[in-house]
């Protein structure tokens, strides 16, 4: 990406303004948690952003600075205070990390009377300046916001899966989210980049099953560990069981013995971002077209708070696809919106 283009995509995405903080922030490895190359290379690119903004910041009048940290080692555990502190005083904050920090970072966007607005881009990778970074995002937003609108219209999506397996997701009683790569106003959360839809299901908590009943939500969600299926049981919103005789099937029923949250159910997602493409790479991959999440929900409208939020990818390319997904419409009506693991445009214009 030219130097040109950099700064129209800053000025599009981010719109810093004179009088401004600006904040990135990198994770650095330590002790047991291992460097890589992308790790090294993200730390470099985020540097140079850096100096890109400290020009731009010259000439507009705002201030940027860097800050490193040392890494979680779990994506969305609790980042230093430190660094939760100089992101409360600061205006635009740019998380180019190897582990995310969403959790620690959207109470601070979303809390009342903030000045705060956050993009997080954990795992980031260079490559991306040339695939989903040269998304037209205007387009994004109207896909985006479209998939929103279905989505606050839909009371259940079914999945049928490429394994030959199914999944009810009930979709009552939460109001759905789109990113569309806009982090111009205070309050913002974005992930970038960016293009999607989202709505945490129905999970039943005590204080709703009284009014609204059990959830719905029911099915088998298969997950591919190094071509590995494994299978989880889900009833209720809830993981209940896990289904494989291998080592990973027996780590994963550790994992969520450990803790009780991380059974939940937390996002249904579809990706809108034309130009995202499927390598393996979380991040970019839901931008593709259907995620399926589970973990914390609390960030989306949902109820439960996790120290987990794990997506799992599901588009054309996967080494498991969502061959379709329909949306059931408060009307009755149904909706194909995702058919042979492909996002159906057409019906977002």
């Amino acid at each position: 990406m030219r130097l040109e283009e950099r700064l129209k995509l800053f000025k599009d995405v981010f719109a810093p303004k004179s009088g401004e903080k600006i904040l990135f922030l990198v994770d650095i490895p330590h002790d047991n948690i291992r460097d890589s190359a992308l790790w090294k290379d993200r730390r470099k690119m985020a540097q140079e952003w850096y100096n890109t903004f400290r020009e731009m910041g010259s000439e507009q009048g705002f201030s940027v600075v860097i800050l490193e940290y040392d890494a979680t080692g779990q994506p969305n555990a609790p980042i230093p205070q430190e660094i939760v502190d100089a992101t409360r005083k600061s205006n635009l904050v740019i998380a180019m990390t190897e582990f995310s920090a969403t959790s620690s970072l959207v109470p601070i966007c979303l809390a009342e009377g903030s000045t705060t607005r956050c993009a997080s881009m954990p795992t980031v990778e260079r490559r991306m300046e040339e695939t989903a970074f040269r998304a037209d995002y205007a387009e994004v937003q109207m896909y985006a916001t479209a998939i929103e609108q279905m989505l606050n219209n839909a009371i259940a999506a079914e999945v049928v899966f490429s394994t030959g397996d199914t999944l009810y997701v009930d979709l009552r009683n939460r109001v759905a989210k789109s990113d569309s790569g806009d982090c111009s106003i205070k309050g913002q959360f974005i992930n970038f980049p960016s293009g999607e839809g989202c709505k945490a299901p129905y999970e039943a908590t005590s204080e709703e099953s009284y009014k609204f009943g059990k959830s719905n939500t029911e099915g088998i969600l298969p997950v591919s560990y190094d071509e590995e299926i494994v299978k989880y049981i889900i009833k209720n919103n809830r993981i209940v069981e896990v289904i494989g005789n291998s080592r990973k099937a027996e780590e994963m029923r550790i994992f969520f013995a450990e803790n009780d949250s991380r059974r939940n159910i937390a996002e249904l997602g579809i990706g809108c971002n034309p130009k995202a493409v499927i390598t393996g790479n979380v991040l970019e991959d839901e931008k593709v077209g259907l995620h399926i999440a589970y973990g914390m929900s609390s960030h989306l409208g949902g109820k439960i708070k996790s120290d987990v939020h794990q997506d799992i990818c599901y588009s054309k390319g996967c080494p498991v696809e969502g061959t379709t997904l329909t949306l059931v419409n408060s009307d009755g009506s149904k909706t194909k919106l995702i058919r042979d693991a492909m996002l159906c445009y057409h019906l977002l214009k």
